[in-house]
């Protein structure tokens, strides 16, 4: 009996308990005024929205409404400059004193870069061809890249593709976004608005269109900058002058070449999409082996706690996607990267994307 009463004194304190800190602009060292903080809750149901408050001329917030008691995490979202930067706060996490680190924003494009580009060609023996892109940015600077007029990507997809793609954008530190591309000034060529905040961002396209094997495989690169490389799955070869063989990925086997020029131009043949090829072994308790006993990379999507966070209306998009996408990007990018990088993967490949819609009346921050 005392125990009990002890858990609901405890969970009382836990759903009174107030969020404060500051926000930091980290461009210039100094608190960031006038910011707009709010918070979310993320729940099963959707995102439940706490309170919404603006910084002081010390950069200081402080929620005093009353949080709800539950298992998992809070979301802390600063719109500053037009941009929205996020800051999770895990189960047992003090709310006290969390620091919020905010950017300027300008339309140069600085220290902002592409550093990788990876095409993986899935084609299939239906007719068609599955195309998924990541673009990786570097921004090592302390200024982020927000160009809402030219957008910070900007990419072409094939006549046949009609101009249908999904586009999925993950900035440094956050959870990914589903983002609505513009046209360009040409046919058949796109603008991303996104901004590039320092650190590490990525952007996936995916997109199909028909295709017979074999064929030849056309697209522009408009956005340059870093290395771009094409992946072809176990079953699918490449053949074309600007094309270098740079080895085999050891976990899917796949072949990854690099690419010249500005202009993809190629011959493809054969079908595949890529998976590891040990997975036919299965284990006990019904999980598939790959090599050396680790569970293999399938193409399941499973269901995911719903919590996923991105642009300005975040109210609605928590509440948008519990799924995640297939392993594709996440496997081409881990492998890729130990390949070539020889760095770190790059975390939390696997997603929930959330569908971009008009801002809310919480937040208006993009990004």
């Amino acid at each position: 009996m005392k125990f009990t009463v002890l858990l609901f004194l405890l969970s009382g304190l836990m759903a009174s308990a107030a969020v404060d800190g500051v926000v930091m602009n980290s461009t210039t060292g100094k608190p960031a005024a006038g910011a707009t903080v709010t918070l979310f809750q993320p729940t099963q149901q959707g995102p439940q929205f706490i309170d919404s408050v603006k910084t002081d001329a010390q950069g200081k917030f402080q929620i005093t409404k009353e949080v709800p008691a539950g298992p998992g995490p809070l979301l802390l979202q600063a719109v500053y400059g037009g941009v929205q930067y996020n800051k999770m706060l895990p189960p047992g996490t003090p709310g006290t004193g969390v620091e919020i680190p905010v950017f300027e924003s300008s339309k140069k494009q600085g220290d902002a870069k592409v550093d990788q580009h990876m095409i993986l060609l899935e084609p299939s023996a239906d007719g068609n061809v599955n195309v998924s892109e990541s673009y990786v940015f570097k921004n090592d600077g302390k200024t982020t890249w927000n160009d809402p007029d030219h957008g910070t990507l900007q990419f072409a997809l094939p006549a046949l593709a009609q101009g249908k793609v999904e586009v999925n954008a993950l900035a440094p530190g956050g959870l990914p976004v589903r983002k609505a591309p513009d046209p360009g000034s040409r046919p058949n060529t796109f603008k991303l608005d996104f901004p590039i905040k320092p650190g590490e961002s990525r952007v996936d396209l995916q997109w199909s269109m028909p295709f017979r094997s074999p064929g030849i495989f056309e697209n522009e690169i408009i956005t340059k900058g870093g290395n771009t490389r094409v992946i072809a799955p176990v079953g699918v070869t490449f053949k074309g002058d600007t094309l270098q063989n740079l080895g085999q990925e050891p976990r899917t086997q796949a072949t990854i070449w690099g690419v010249t020029g500005n202009v993809m131009k190629f011959t493809v043949e054969g079908t595949g999409t890529l998976s590891d090829p040990n997975a036919g072994a299965q284990q006990e308790g019904g999980q598939s082996s790959g090599g050396g006993g680790q569970p293999a990379l399938g193409m399941n999507m499973p269901k995911l706690y719903s919590l996923v966070s991105g642009a300005s209306d975040l109210g609605t998009q928590l509440n948008a996607v519990k799924y995640l996408l297939g392993s594709v990007l996440g496997m081409l990018i881990l492998g890729f990267i130990i390949l070539y990088r020889k760095g770190n993967p790059i975390e939390g490949d696997s997603y929930s994307p959330v569908q971009e819609t008009k801002a809310s009346k919480h937040a208006r921050g993009r990004g």
